[in-house]
């Protein structure tokens, strides 16, 4: 018989003291929605009164099948539990379960608290007594657990088993620094669990600052616990906390967890991780994390030309799961290390038909070797070179040529007498035989200058007659400069994101001497890539 392993998210609430993570009552619901569909056993929304965001989301939180769980601390000193207003605002919120942390390292009950062992242990254990007989789930996070343990085991475990002779449901051993070796972690944990408290009222909750927190929570798993605490994406403050997108694979999929444990999640939610993963980032508006394990764009990624020909024989040669089964894909980029297996593949991807042994299939590659020479890089920028390929195969339509451009960038006093810059930027695009000039400025709606290549982007898109239609739901998401030669002769790469309506997400580089002339190829290239895959045929 399997045993149960509970999944407890505190995204909402650890994931938000990320530096620079502040999210909206309106984006914690649309998380939290996602993480219900996703099978998590609990939400941890926040902490009520905290802050006006988080006493929102409470107030009218998500109804989910999660237990969702609303996060305080223990009762202070010289305080009833029923009369601490603190610990008041946190069961107001009215969760089915409401988690409390409690420090149980002496050094910080005496430093941070500065009361008696006795006192912090007094608090702790009519913390959850209260919680207990108000009818609510009592879950207790034990701060600094494995460092207290580790210089005054005695107290760490009187403190842990207070809250469990109270009546706390959950056990929650805490590495809040983050320091903690995961042999380490599993050894703490068998001893507590020798010392009375079962392994199936105790949970893990790690920080990542060693890169251990995912080992970390397996160790304590292996040693009892039965319930795994972290965020999406390994959100958390400093380093993060284990990352829920990779233990919720790891854990469906790879031995001896898959067949020894039981989680809520089933194989049909594992496969919109992926989407699940990259949702958070764009609320975040930040660009996903390429390398990230299982979800990454790259975590399927096959470069080298020795990998790829064993791939396309064989998948398992170089993955070691299938990515389907995380919502993932299969990428086979081109670069100067590639044969022409993986050209045959990424042909293939694009819906290139091409004969093995095709003379073209040479003149591809002696493209890419020669232009990454000269500063591209095809291996990421999949788009760019998708229209190379189509090109030497004389299978790319031309929709528009573009006759001249013009970017020109002003500084002048505004209104308020205070010198700004404004950049503006004309384009001469021939479509059908016509010319169609557009000019664009850069200014965003606050009165601030977007620079020369957002005006330039603004103005290639503004006008191109019946392909207008295709690209309107484009939009710039990542703009990336590297200078690839140095001194005087120095030759910049300009690599952009751009994604559309249909939440595809495509790159195209640029390369020259000029950052606008770099910048205005790899725009020129996402928009043709759009047209190309959408285009209708011209009225």
């Amino acid at each position: 018989m399997s045993e149960r392993l509970y999944l407890y998210d505190t995204t909402l609430r650890d994931g938000q003291q990320t530096q620079g993570v502040q999210f909206s009552t309106e984006e914690k619901r649309a998380i939290a929605e996602a993480l219900d569909s996703l099978g998590v056993d609990y939400i941890e929304g926040g902490w009520p009164g905290a802050n006006p965001t988080d006493s929102a989301f409470f107030e009218d939180a998500p109804q989910t099948r999660a237990t969702m769980t609303a996060f305080g601390m223990t009762k202070r000193a010289g305080l009833s539990a029923q009369n601490d207003d603190v610990l008041a605002a946190v069961m107001n919120a009215g969760t089915p379960a409401v988690c409390l942390v409690g420090k149980t390292h002496d050094f910080h009950v005496s430093a941070a608290l500065g009361i008696s062992l006795e006192d912090n242990t007094d608090n702790i254990a009519r913390s959850i007594a209260h919680l207990k007989g108000a009818g609510r789930e009592p879950l207790f996070d034990a701060e600094h657990f494995f460092d207290g343990y580790r210089t005054n085991p005695d107290y760490a475990l009187t403190a842990v088993h207070a809250a469990y002779d109270a009546g706390a449901r959950w056990i929650v051993l805490c590495d809040t620094n983050g320091g903690t070796m995961p042999q380490e972690v599993g050894d703490i944990t068998a001893q507590v669990i020798a010392s009375g408290i079962p392994g199936d009222r105790l949970g893990i909750h790690t920080h990542n600052d060693t890169e251990n927190a995912v080992a970390c929570t397996l160790a304590a798993v292996d040693a009892g616990a039965r319930q795994i605490q972290g965020t999406l994406n390994g959100l958390g403050e400093r380093c993060g906390n284990a990352n829920l997108t990779a233990l919720i694979p790891i854990l469906l999929l790879k031995e001896p967890y898959a067949s020894r444990y039981d989680i809520n999640v089933t194989k049909k939610a594992l496969k919109t991780l992926t989407r699940t993963s990259r949702m958070l980032d764009e609320i975040l508006n930040r660009v996903p994390f390429r390398q990230a394990a299982f979800v990454g764009s790259s975590a399927f990624a096959h470069k080298a030309g020795l990998h790829a020909s064993a791939i396309l024989k064989d998948p398992t040669t170089y993955e070691h799961i299938d990515p389907g089964d995380v919502g993932n894909a299969r990428i086979i980029p081109m670069s100067n290390q590639a044969g022409q297996s993986n050209l045959r593949q990424r042909l293939k991807d694009a819906g290139i038909k091409v004969a093995k042994g095709d003379p073209a299939l040479g003149l591809i590659l002696d493209q890419i070797k020669t232009r990454e020479a000269e500063g591209y890089a095809y291996d990421t920028a999949q788009a760019s070179f998708e229209l190379l390929a189509r090109e030497a195969l004389g299978k790319m339509p031309t929709f528009f040529e573009v006759k001249r451009y013009r970017v020109s960038v002003e500084r002048r006093k505004n209104k308020y007498n205070k010198m700004v810059s404004l950049s503006e930027a004309v384009v001469v695009v021939k479509v059908d035989g016509i010319k169609k000039l557009s000019v664009s400025e850069s200014m965003d709606e606050t009165g601030s200058d977007r620079g020369p290549v957002n005006a330039l982007a603004k103005a290639l898109a503004k006008d191109l007659g019946p392909y207008q239609g295709i690209i309107d739901d484009m939009r710039l998401v990542d703009f990336k400069v590297r200078i690839t030669q140095g001194g005087t002769e120095a030759v910049t790469r300009v690599i952009i994101d751009s994604e559309d309506g249909q939440g595809r997400r495509w790159s195209t580089v640029g390369v020259s001497a000029n950052i606008v002339d770099a910048s205005f190829e790899a725009l020129l290239d996402a928009i043709r890539w759009k047209i190309l895959r959408d285009r209708s045929k011209p009225a």
